[in-house]
């Protein structure tokens, strides 16, 4: 496993971590959550990613009974806050009431005392940023989080909560945005401001919700028990990939992976790695088996000319609009 800084934070983290989106606590058993974090943690990832919406609350309480003998400081652990958590007005949002009751109910739930980056989820048009940001550095200042973090948030949103960080002494040290050879929407704005900002990537579905693992080929139905049929949140995102034009790009690149002495799901993860702006890839996995692949990606560099073709094979599908950055208008 490599390592490196959380933008230009002190903080140190494993540049693959393990997340628990959809499998922890819905798609797969405890005992296989568990074993994926086993594999994650004998494979030297070191950062772990949740969030207090995933399966319910449950993805954190599967997080922390697989965590809890190992040495807390030898950990990064990263939840987030926003989207529903109960059936009440104010189970949702960024507002102070949540923030200061989600985190106390997420450190009951992953059995610590402390997170190492608790993440604003999405932007919350409904509570003042200034509300939001007093929150998060009470929550701070309290010792119940080292740093804080967003997730898709839009360059403006980031300078506007980072400008307000600095003024309460706390370190806004993250985003949290999709990113992959297929969804590039954080290049144009969203980079260029971390970067000027000392705010690091810590990216989800690297390899595109599966679809760049190549296992969905052009006129053929799904395999079997793969996300695309799954019914419980992870066929909607991937939707929107599985058609032939894509599809056929990806198995284009099969060769390049092959040259390269990598998996297509390891020259995926790898690609991200590319952007020294991203700090950390997130994998996910319902076996074992996943985890001991993709970490493999940790420490590739890809070549000029590799990454050259894999733009070309891309070019007429890839998303670029930056305003393709969305948070709800309206808290859910």
């Amino acid at each position: 496993m490599e390592f490196r800084h959380l933008g230009r934070s002190g903080l140190i983290i494993s540049e693959i971590s393990y997340g628990n989106w959809i499998t922890h606590g819905s798609q797969v058993e405890e005992d296989a959550a568990t074993a994926c974090v086993r594999a994650a943690l004998d494979s030297g990832i070191t950062t772990f990613d949740t969030a207090d919406v995933y399966a319910g609350t449950r993805a954190e309480s599967v997080l922390g009974r697989a965590l809890k003998d190992e040495r807390r400081e030898g950990l990064e652990i990263f939840t987030k806050v926003f989207w529903p958590t109960g059936e009440g007005r104010n189970d949702r949002g960024l507002s102070r009431k949540h923030i200061m009751e989600s985190i106390n109910g997420s450190l009951r739930r992953l059995q610590t005392d402390y997170v190492d980056v608790y993440q604003a989820h999405r932007y919350d048009y409904e509570t003042p940023l200034e509300e939001t940001m007093e929150a998060f550095a009470d929550v701070v200042h309290s010792g119940k989080a080292h740093y804080i973090g967003v997730s898709e948030w839009r360059a403006e949103e980031i300078r506007a909560a980072h400008r307000l960080a600095r003024e309460l002494r706390i370190h806004l040290v993250s985003n949290q945005p999709q990113y992959s050879m297929l969804w590039r929407v954080i290049e144009a704005e969203v980079v260029p401001a971390c970067e000027e900002l000392g705010i690091g990537q810590i990216v989800w579905s690297p390899i595109g919700q599966g679809v760049l693992t190549g296992k969905y080929v052009p006129g053929q139905r799904p395999p079997a028990g793969s996300r695309a049929t799954d019914d419980k949140g992870g066929s909607n995102m991937i939707s929107r990939w599985l058609r032939d034009d894509v599809l056929e790009r990806v198995q284009r690149l099969k060769p390049l992976a092959e040259e390269a002495g990598l998996t297509l799901s390891q020259l995926a993860v790898a690609w991200v790695l590319q952007n020294p702006n991203v700090s950390s890839a997130i994998i996910g996995a319902s076996r074992p088996e996943q985890v001991k692949e993709n970490v493999k990606a940790a420490g590739v560099k890809l070549e000029p000319e590799l990454l050259a073709k894999i733009d070309e094979i891309f070019d007429a599908v890839v998303e670029l609009d930056p305003s393709q950055t969305v948070s709800p208008p309206q808290r859910p």
